[in-house]
């Protein structure tokens, strides 16, 4: 690191968990985002002012005026730009000195695999099951922690998979395909800040992670309720019969 870096960083550096050692750490690391929309945003913004040094950023949709209650790295003179153009010129405005790649595209089964096993971490910012699912799939084919988070109307969830471990399950172990109902912010409305709470706690997991520091969420499940602001972990337990993971056989962290 330069003196510009290591005045940058400094707050970081003062945590003896993080030193300089870890903020390298981040600098070397590639985190996959995927959707830069209400939990995308604040995620984003948080992994490049921290120093997260390559960052992938996958979206195919385009800013429109819905977006701005809760999806603060666009502004009004955005609307109509691709979300990742947006996003990326909103980034490197608040962290020059890190580098950005963006695909204006919905990640899918065709091509999910190669971006994937590019990173480091993957971040699910995603709005559909359908996308989180497959996004889970290829985790553990390649062995890539994902940090899963979702939100709706008052409430909001954050949880790691981490198929490194042999006790962490992966999304599939918590939710089922076949018998999941969509819920969508655009049918049933979100209050901004929830999204805001679920994005910065996963950028908190995706910090830890690459550092590898503290206890993630592997195994557990944050359920937030913004109208009593009652927070809730949930144990979370591999399912021996899951036909996504129950027949890898995972390496050491």
């Amino acid at each position: 690191m330069d003196d510009q870096q290591l005045l940058r960083y400094s707050r970081h550096i003062l945590l003896p968990q993080v030193d300089a050692v870890g903020q390298q750490r981040l600098l070397d690391a590639t985190v996959l985002i995927i959707g830069l929309g209400g939990l995308g945003s604040p995620l984003a913004m948080y992994l490049a002012s921290s120093g997260v040094g390559h960052l992938i950023l996958a979206d195919g949709d385009s800013v429109e005026i819905s977006n701005l209650q809760r999806q603060i790295i666009h502004t009004t003179a955005d609307i109509g730009r691709p979300k990742v153009d947006s996003a990326r010129e909103h980034l490197l405005q608040l962290n020059p000195h890190i580098r950005i790649t963006t695909l204006a595209q919905r990640l899918d089964e065709s091509n999910l695999l190669k971006y994937i096993s590019q990173a480091d971490v993957v971040v699910d910012g995603s709005d559909n099951f359908a996308t989180r699912f497959a996004i889970n799939r290829a985790c553990v084919k390649v062995r890539k922690p994902l940090v899963s988070g979702a939100a709706i109307r008052f409430e909001g969830q954050v949880s790691v998979f981490d198929p490194r471990r042999a006790d962490s399950p992966c999304y599939h172990c918590l939710y089922k395909e076949v018998d999941e109902e969509e819920l969508r912010c655009a049918e049933n409305g979100v209050l901004a800040p929830v999204v805001g709470m679920i994005g910065t706690l996963q950028a908190i997991e995706v910090l830890k992670l690459l550092i590898n520091i503290g206890e993630n969420l592997a195994g557990r499940l944050i359920i937030i309720d913004a109208l009593t602001m009652d927070i809730r972990t949930l144990k979370l337990t591999k399912d021996p019969a899951c036909p996504i993971c129950s027949d890898q056989t995972p390496t050491a962290a």
